[in-house]
């Protein structure tokens, strides 16, 4: 298969219940142009209203148990994690998924009946090229004993740890990965949902769960699984692997990455997907898009990159390249050069950068951490005070500034900045600064 996106090659149908409401539910999947993404289409409802299925419309979980939802101006879309991992594992970028009640249904409770009706309609390419989300530096999430720490990777992979105080359901580990081994078809997809029979009677008593069967859903009691046989010895793991990808596919990119989940489920994946989506339009805010259309986290920034940022111009832009930067610390570098305009009537005979400059330079590479934030979108950073400078030793022609820059207390309009800046690992500069932000 080429690098292409694709969508469906004829309309799929779908029909059944929702596991949470019991609404009875007709799908209808149709193919949509290339990055379209997928859209979910309320055709019960007037005017249509469409639901991009992308992290920035996931309900809080608090408001949504045990399932993931999606709402945009008060219009939900329950449980689309199972045929989310289906179109994943179909291969499928694009579809508008036309619907006639809330809730996609539960089918079997696991992805294999998606998918494979999806593998039936079969796909077709388009010109664009798919989008890849990648990371240079691991990204985590924790709540309680569960954790989800995603390392970068060529490829997309997932470890899950599953862990229940139940005497039947002990600890469960899976490994999965995009290519070799097993498919997703074979490995994942007909893994099915499941919850302890005391999880099952206070879903039933709090109105969920109205959909729900024994034969869509996996049960559990002291003895084992009640009125059913496990497709797998570790089913419930596997189930575990089904609903992350499936909330992962939210990103609206495909991960290459090294997913590693500790007895994690959908509160904790609602937050990793949050997070990583966070960390990307923290690269898009500052123009930053990257010409193979693969979005980077823990991004660098070249030249260019940094103008489209900071206001300042040769021969005042004093940093060459960013070489780390999250919403916290950057880290930058100043070649320093015997071209250097300063060098002219500076100690023209003995050349030495000023101490002002330094402090200057690592400002800008401050002001770059102040206006990368979400919240400061289009704001002036003024450079207004500095406190605690010390000069160490002297910069000369050919020396390398490493500037380093971590935001510290962050009030209303005003930020402060410790940097420092070395050369060959030794500290030649550092201070503290101040910021006052202005539209």
């Amino acid at each position: 298969m080429s690098d292409a996106q694709r969508t469906l090659a004829k309309e799929v149908f779908l029909n059944g219940t929702g596991l949470h409401t019991g609404e009875a539910v007709s799908v209808r999947v149709v193919p949509a142009p290339a990055d379209a993404g997928i859209v979910f289409v309320r055709t019960d409802l007037p005017h249509r209203p469409t639901i991009p299925a992308r992290a920035g419309q996931m309900v809080d979980v608090s408001k949504s148990v045990r399932r993931t939802t999606l709402c945009r101006d008060g219009v939900e879309i329950q449980t689309i994690e199972h045929f989310m991992a289906a179109m994943w594992g179909a291969g499928l970028d694009n579809a508008y998924v036309e619907m006639t009640a809330s809730e996609m249904p539960g089918l079997d409770g696991s992805a294999i009946g998606f998918l494979r009706q999806l593998q039936q309609a079969g796909t077709m390419e388009q010109q664009s090229p798919r989008r890849y989300f990648s990371l240079r530096e691991p990204v985590s999430v924790e709540e309680g004993d569960s954790a989800i720490v995603v390392f970068p990777d060529k490829e997309f992979r997932i470890s899950y740890l599953l862990s229940y105080p139940h005497p039947k359901l002990r600890s469960q580990f899976v490994t999965f990965q995009q290519s070799g081994g097993a498919t997703f078809e074979e490995a994942i997809a007909p893994a099915r949902t499941f919850c302890m029979k005391e999880e099952a009677e206070a879903l039933r008593t709090a109105g969920f769960g109205k959909g729900a069967t024994f034969e869509n859903t996996l049960v559990w009691d002291a003895q084992g699984v009640m009125n059913n046989t496990l497709r797998f010895e570790d089913e419930c793991a596997r189930h575990k692997v089904l609903d992350l990808i499936g909330d992962l596919n939210l990103l609206g990119e495909h991960l290459r990455a090294h997913v590693i989940a500790i007895k994690s489920g959908h509160p904790l994946n609602v937050k990793l997907v949050k997070k990583l989506t966070q960390t990307s339009e923290q690269w898009r805010l500052g123009s930053l898009q990257s010409a193979t259309a693969e979005v980077m986290v823990g991004p660098q920034l070249d030249i260019t990159q940094i103008e489209k940022i900071l206001p300042h111009r040769y021969p005042f832009l004093l940093v060459d390249r960013v070489t780390e930067l999250t919403e916290t610390r950057a880290v930058g570098l100043k070649c320093v050069t015997s071209n250097e305009y300063f060098f002219r009537g500076h100690f023209p005979g003995k050349p030495v950068m000023p101490g002002v400059l330094m402090i200057e330079a690592m400002a800008q590479l401050g002001g770059i951490i102040m206006l990368n934030k979400s919240e400061h979108k289009g704001k002036i950073a003024y450079f207004m005070a500095v406190d605690k400078v010390k000069f160490r030793k002297p910069v000369v022609p050919g020396d390398v500034l490493v500037l380093e820059a971590e935001l510290g207390k962050v009030r209303s309009r005003i930020g402060q900045v410790l940097a420092r800046a070395l050369v060959d690992g030794k500290v030649v500069c550092e201070g503290e600064l101040m910021f006052a932000l202005s539209e």
